[in-house]
């Protein structure tokens, strides 16, 4: 990759400013091109005050280099909205709001992340009214990639063939350059279940699911209101407009519908997925429960206990998903994870098995000479089952750690294989 190519960043709310800090402590982008879409308060003094501190993760200089770093930035010029952070150039675009408005092809950006929020849908032309992703294309970028899942108000009408939904570590070997150009990063919850589920279905001890399920309790998002709002026109969850920090609010995810996108053997397993919002401002935690056929050892112990499931996060962080996946025996609150480069922690103390059996009768072939007795025509057999339920905790950061890092790997290695 060229690294005087330009990353193109739209929106620089939660994940669109976390973007830029991530590839500010990265060599792949030596330029960036930050299109906000309006003015920032006063002056470009006004973006500069916003992008280098945060409520959550603290001073950016802090995060990139220790507490004993000093700030590195300095509005370069006012009118053009030139920038220096860090050493990288930071230019910041306040006019178009409209995609296919945007100058990219004049900036030299090749790749851009959306992370507006407000274009989801890979079917949209690049001319849809108040804009799409296709229009980053339009306007000269060669990919864009969505920081949040496809979204199409074309129901049952598959993805078109150049959109292409990936989450790093677990499908991003199928990116083709050329071929895909509108890309979907998935959500924080899809990144972190997904790699909780990889290590499972990749053993043959525990790749037989019956069945699955899970539910994230997570951290507050700016959809929520910080005091109680009126519904909006035809609203039919009223939960989400009342106040996200005076409530648990139970939701809902669209995790399983994404992680079936991504990994395409879940689709088999029937799996579930809900939300339950906590007032928190960032750390989130997967409950994973898996109920899997389960075989016995000869002294009539179950082969999938505790031991077995942690061993396989273990070998799993410490083998193929090294740097994704983190196995913790620790006694961890969410407070520890903040940060935490990881797309999942399991808190390895906390999971839990139990076996029991399922008795199920199987129809067998008729046999008239069983009829002759007095029979029924069609004789049957009890077959009795070990079952396996399993629970599994996974703690991820969904603003920075788990998500963003996952997002700004997916960047690069898409850039890089342009």
């Amino acid at each position: 990759m060229g690294t005087q190519r330009a990353l193109g960043i739209n929106g620089l709310g939660r994940i669109g400013k976390l973007t830029l800090w991530h590839h500010l402590g990265n060599d792949d982008f030596q330029r960036f091109v930050v299109n906000t879409g309006r003015e920032v308060g006063t002056s470009v003094e006004s973006f500069l005050h916003y992008i280098t501190r945060d409520s959550t993760y603290g001073l950016l200089h802090h995060w990139l280099h220790g507490h004993k770093a000093k700030p590195d930035c300095r509005v370069l010029n006012e009118k053009e909205g030139l920038l220096l952070v860090n050493g990288r150039e930071v230019q910041v675009l306040r006019e178009a709001r409209n995609p296919r408005d945007i100058p990219w092809r004049d900036s030299g950006v090749g790749v851009v992340v959306d992370c507006t929020g407000r274009f989801v849908d890979p079917h949209d032309e690049p001319d849809a009214p108040g804009g799409s992703l296709r229009g980053h294309l339009a306007a000269g970028a060669r990919v864009v990639i969505l920081s949040a899942p496809f979204k199409s108000r074309l129901k049952n009408i598959p993805d078109p063939e150049d959109s292409l939904m990936m989450i790093y570590g677990i499908n991003h070997y199928r990116f083709e350059p050329g071929r895909h150009v509108v890309l979907s990063a998935g959500s924080c919850t899809t990144t972190a279940l997904a790699h909780m589920m990889r290590p499972l279905l990749d053993r043959d001890l525990t790749r037989r699911m019956i069945t699955a399920g899970m539910s994230t309790i997570h951290a507050l998002t700016p959809s929520q209101p910080v005091l109680d709002s009126v519904p909006g026109t035809g609203a039919k969850d009223l939960r989400k407009n009342r106040s996200g920090t005076a409530s648990i609010v139970l939701t809902s995810t669209g995790a399983a519908r994404a992680l079936e996108q991504v990994m395409p053997e879940v689709a088999r397993i029937g799996f579930m997925a809900d939300s339950v919002r906590i007032p928190t401002s960032t750390v989130s935690l997967i409950i994973l429960n898996v109920t899997f056929q389960s075989g016995m050892t000869p002294d009539g112990a179950p082969l999938i206990d505790r031991e077995s499931i942690n061993g396989i996060y273990r070998q799993a962080a410490e083998g193929e998903a090294a740097g994704l996946v983190k196995y913790s025996e620790e006694q961890n609150v969410s407070a520890d994870i903040r940060g935490e480069d990881a797309a999942v922690v399991i808190e390895s103390v906390e999971t839990h098995t139990r076996t029991g059996f399922v008795d199920v009768e199987i129809p067998g072939e008729s046999d008239g000479e069983r009829r002759n007795e007095g029979a029924s025509e069609e004789s049957t057999r009890t077959c009795r089952i070990p079952v396996t339920h399993v629970k599994v905790f996974g703690w991820y950061d969904n603003e920075m750690g788990s998500y963003t890092h996952r997002l700004g790997q997916l960047t690069s290695f898409t850039a890089g294989v342009l």
